[in-house]
This record gives C-alpha cells, sequence and structure tokens, in this order.
C-alpha cells in the first residue's frame, strides 16, 4: 500500500500544487516534530485545508464528506472505542450490507483501517473529511467522551497527590506541593484537556468555579454559558497551581487577584489566553479569555451589520480628523468592531498607532501599545507619548477618565482620527456620559463625529435552520407594520451536530449608527436629555439596535427570540 507521504508527493508535486522545496521543508519539519504531514504542510501556510482535502479527494478518487451536513446513528459509530477513533482520528458513519464507511483525516492509513476490520468485522470503505470536523463529530457522538477522559486521568494521579488536595482537608497543601502536583501528567493533561476543548467549541471565555462541595466548569460559547463536564473538586488547587504556571504568575498567592497570559499550540495554530484570577469563599475562580486568531473576523463587510450602518461607517472613518466612538456592555464586539474600521482605512500612507489594556490581536502594519498601569503607562502617559509619534490615526482601547477623555478630544481637535470605546448602552446616551465625565458641549460638538452602539446575536445555524410562519399577533406586539413586512415566513434554532446541537453558530453584529448633525449639535449644546437625541437621529434616519435586530431576522441570520433576549424595548 502506498504511503500518505508518497501518494502526497505524487499529486501535490506532479500537480504543481506543491514545489519540492516547500514539501522537503514540510518533512524536515516532521522529522524533527512529528505528525501527519499533511497537517505540517497546512501548518506551514504552503496550502489551505478546504484545498488540501479536494485535491487529495481528486488525486485519490475518494469521496470527501462535510461532516457538519452528516447525521449519524449512535449505533453505528459505537461499533469503534472512542479511543480507536479518537487515536487514528476515523469516525464511523454508515453501514450497507457488510460494508462500513469510515471518515478519515488520513484515508490511506493502513493500519486504521485494519484496526477497525479486526475490531467491526466488516469492510472499510474509506473517505475523506477534516480532522477538525471528525474531531468535532467524536466529541458529539460519544456523549460520555470528555467524562471518560477526565475519570482516566484523574485514575492516573497517584494516591498521595490526591490526599494533598482533598476538599474535605482544612489545611490547603503547601506551594512545594501544589508546584509537583502542577507539573503530573495527569493535571497537565485534564488543563489542556479543558483549553483544548474551549477552542473546539469556539468559546470565548472559560469559566472554574470552585464551591462548597462541587467544582464546576463553564464555557461562555457565543455569548451564552454552557456548563461543561468538570474534574472533581479535589483537583481545583492543581488546575489553577497549572494555569498560573503557564502564564508566570506566582502560585504562592491565593489572596489577591493575579492577571496573566499564556499561548498554546493547539490544532496546529497558536491561541493568546488571557487569565484573570480571583480569590473566592470556596477558593480561587479562574476566568480565561479565549483569543484566538483564525476566529478574528476584522473585515467591516462581514461583520453582520446592516448595509446602511456600513456605509455610514466607512465614510466617517475616511474623515481626515474627528472622534468616532463605539459603545456597548462588555463583550459586545466593540474592539473587534475598531480593529475591522482601523484594516479598512490602513494604508502605506497613514501611521496608525494603538494604545489598549492589553492588546487582544496583533494588526500587521500596525503599531499596538499595551497601557500598563501598574508601571504608570496609562491610557493618558500613552496618548500624550504617542502624539509625539506623528500619528494620522489614533485608537484608544476605552475612554475610562477625564484625563483620557481630555487628551483624547485635544487629538481629535488637533487633526487626527481618534476611534475609542465607552461604555453606554446606546448612541445618544454616549453623548450624556461624556458630559457627565466632565467634557464641555462645545468640545464634544467640535471633535465628535460618530457615536456607533452594538449588540452581538447568535447567527441561525446554516445547516439545521427551520421554518415557521410568523403570525400576526406577534407582528403587532412587535410594532411592526405587517404591510411592510416582506415576508412573514421566519426561521428559528433546531440544533445538529455542526452546532453542537444550539441551533446557532458564530454571532454576528447590530449596530445603532448616530452622525453627529447639525441639529444634534444644537442639542448638545443645550444639554439636552439622551431621549431628545435620540428622537432627532431617528427622524434623521438613524436606526435604534432592536430595528436592527428585527431586520436581521427579517433576512433569516437570527431569530427573535435572540433579539428581545440582546436588546431592550427602548434601544
Amino acid at each position: 500500500m502506498i504511503s500518505l507521504k508518497e501518494r502526497l508527493r505524487e499529486v501535490l508535486i506532479n500537480n504543481k500544487y506543491l514545489t519540492q522545496g516547500e514539501l522537503d521543508e514540510a518533512l524536515i519539519v516532521q522529522k524533527e516534530k512529528g505528525g501527519r504531514l499533511s497537517d505540517i504542510i497546512i501548518e506551514l501556510k504552503f496550502i489551505k485545508e478546504s484545498e488540501l482535502l479536494l485535491i487529495l479527494s481528486e488525486g485519490l478518487g475518494l469521496p470527501l464528506i462535510d461532516l457538519k451536513r452528516f447525521k449519524v446513528a449512535p449505533e453505528i459509530i459505537k461499533l469503534i472505542p472512542i479511543e480507536v477513533a479518537r487515536h487514528y482520528q476515523i469516525i464511523l458513519l454508515s453501514k450497507i450490507g457488510d460494508v462500513v464507511t469510515l471518515a478519515m483525516a488520513d484515508p490511506l492509513n493502513i493500519f486504521a483501517i485494519d484496526h477497525v476490520e479486526a475490531l467491526t468485522g466488516y469492510k472499510i470503505n474509506p473517505i475523506i473529511s477534516s480532522s477538525q470536523d471528525i474531531v468535532q463529530a467524536i466529541e458529539l457522538g460519544y456523549p460520555d467522551a470528555t467524562k471518560g477522559i477526565i475519570d482516566d486521568l484523574v485514575k492516573e494521579i497517584s494516591v498521595s497527590s490526591i490526599e494533598l488536595i482533598q476538599e474535605e482537608r482544612e489545611v490547603l497543601p503547601s506551594d512545594q506541593e501544589l508546584a509537583r502536583i502542577s507539573h503530573e501528567a495527569p493535571v497537565i493533561q485534564i488543563t489542556n484537556m479543558l483549553l483544548e476543548q474551549g477552542v473546539k467549541k469556539k468559546s470565548s471565555d472559560i469559566l472554574i468555579e470552585p464551591f462548597e462541595k462541587k467544582l464546576r466548569v463553564r464555557f461562555r460559547i457565543d455569548g451564552v454559558l454552557q456548563e461543561e463536564k468538570s474534574p472533581p473538586k479535589s483537583m481545583h488547587a492543581s488546575i489553577v497551581s497549572r494555569i498560573k504556571v503557564m502564564s508566570d504568575l506566582d502560585i504562592s498567592e491565593h489572596r489577591l487577584p493575579q492577571d496573566g497570559r499564556f499561548k498554546v499550540r493547539l490544532s496546529g495554530r497558536e491561541v493568546d489566553f488571557r487569565v484573570s484570577i480571583l480569590p473566592s469563599s470556596f477558593g480561587e475562580k479562574v476566568a480565561v479569555r479565549v483569543l484566538d486568531k483564525s476566529q478574528a473576523m476584522l473585515d467591516i463587510e462581514r461583520l453582520g451589520f446592516s448595509e446602511d450602518a456600513v456605509s455610514k461607517l466607512k465614510k466617517v472613518s475616511q474623515l481626515p480628523h474627528g472622534m468616532i466612538l463605539a459603545t456597548g456592555p462588555t463583550g459586545s464586539g466593540k474592539t473587534t468592531t475598531l480593529y475591522s474600521i482601523l484594516k479598512f482605512i490602513d494604508s502605506p500612507e497613514k501611521n496608525i498607532v494603538t494604545v489598549e489594556d492589553p492588546v487582544e490581536y496583533q494588526l500587521e502594519g500596525i503599531n499596538q501599545v499595551t497601557a500598563r498601569p501598574e508601571i504608570g503607562l496609562t491610557f493618558a502617559a500613552s496618548l500624550r507619548s504617542i502624539l509625539r509619534q506623528d500619528p494620522n490615526i489614533i485608537m484608544i482601547g476605552e475612554i475610562r477618565d477625564f484625563e483620557t477623555v481630555d487628551i483624547a478630544i485635544k487629538s481629535a481637535l488637533t487633526g487626527h482620527l481618534v476611534l475609542s470605546t465607552l461604555h453606554t448602552t446606546t448612541a445618544p446616551g454616549a453623548i450624556v456620559r461624556l458630559v457627565n465625565m466632565g467634557v464641555e458641549p462645545y468640545m464634544i460638538n467640535s471633535s465628535l463625529v460618530c457615536v456607533m452602539a452594538q449588540r452581538l446575536l447568535r447567527k441561525l445555524c446554516e445547516h439545521c435552520k427551520e421554518r415557521y410562519v410568523l403570525k400576526r399577533d406577534m407582528v403587532d406586539s412587535l410594532k411592526l407594520d405587517f404591510s411592510k413586512v416582506k415576508s412573514t415566513e421566519l426561521f428559528r434554532a433546531k440544533g445538529c451536530p455542526g452546532c453542537f446541537n444550539m441551533g446557532y453558530s458564530s454571532r454576528i453584529g447590530i449596530a445603532e449608527v448616530l452622525l453627529i448633525s447639525p441639529t444634534v449639535r444644537d442639542l448638545i449644546l443645550t444639554h439636552a436629555q439622551e431621549r431628545l437625541i435620540k428622537d432627532q437621529a431617528r427622524r434623521e434616519g438613524m436606526r435604534t439596535l432592536r430595528e436592527e435586530g428585527l431586520s436581521a431576522v427579517m433576512r433569516g441570520l437570527t431569530t427573535l427570540e435572540e433579539v428581545l433576549r440582546v436588546t431592550a424595548p427602548d434601544e
């Protein structure tokens, strides 16, 4: 049987998808680090995974399947143990007569085929699928997959180690004991497994929370927290210590909050994790922010905003000077939107500098500064230095105090385009907030050009969303004009393996964009209330968050329930 290495050489080299030099480089990396050659070629960015799968499918004469669109019967999957499925990255899909169809990341792995034939007694029909899709299908197809791994790893820990960290003991293990336990293989594996699960499920945050008699692990997926299978409470101290070691934090400090970050290579890509540790009644609570660059969608056209909102943002972002504010609660995507605007307007002729706390994503061609208040490098102090760096465009991670907003406004007045975020729920509310911070109305009028408030809505899974007819009474309760609703046929969430049975996959943004017009400036000068500014902006064409959300529902992107969950009636 020809090896995958030889077949890859034949298909890729002969068809000029890969040069001999690139293949040799991949083989050297494989020799040094191990792993499958196809994964290394993708990791080195010689070719995309989707392209490689198509090439292999054509070159090997094997079908290519998208597992997200395929529903597998549980009795078929369980013909092989989960350990075998994980080891070879394979999953059984169907059985016809004495032949079973086997999805494989490496369809030429003769050992995997022989193993499955011996286990099942059936003939094997191999097909190709991506390794990521297979891993997700395994996790969904074997309900107790995570539980089994955790139980097995816990058993591997030595009895003496378990005794040191039992929750019934009033005395915590010493720092030396914790340091030793945190370096033991099972603790490392369980911690890595939690991180890997969080990344695979595209979660934005991982929470590890100790309670009196149990440990709870939750993932925030598309903005909603979901509880996962958790390790025993007895392992809490060692897991926290392991995360501290990875983040280069002080494992002997249990009384004060600590913040750190670390980087891990998972599924062939580097993922950054930002860590916050907070002492609580029953131990230290850990919040891990997942910063997966591969999931970052820094394209203003793909954020999900309406065409009108995108058009307004593009227009104001190309102004030579002024201040643009993005508002909304924590986790509403403000920073991603500002990054997308920077990417849209970036060019070699412009000097763009940002100051953030911390820098979440590295943007090529843009100078990014991390604020460090503990050593005096605050937003305000950074801005003073940035202004001496001859910038055209400045992005401030967040306006938190009068000193920062004062420098930001003066920067906008002296010929710079300034982008920043502010914590208010609506766009008109940002103006009131600036006045409350001590900014004079005439200064706001002279500098502010646009305020955008935004939210993130869970997007319906394209593979399983189902249609339903919107009833007339629901249209009336939402204060919609029935005659103007183009179609009363909407979609609702159902759930499938591709979306982890949630019915939603990824998120989209909605935004209300307030342009500071002459009439709005007149209202600002008179210290007008937020409601009056909002009414005037709506007369001039601003659509509220609720209206933008309903528009996304009508376009089949999300559900009514999601819009009602995220937006308030007066928004």
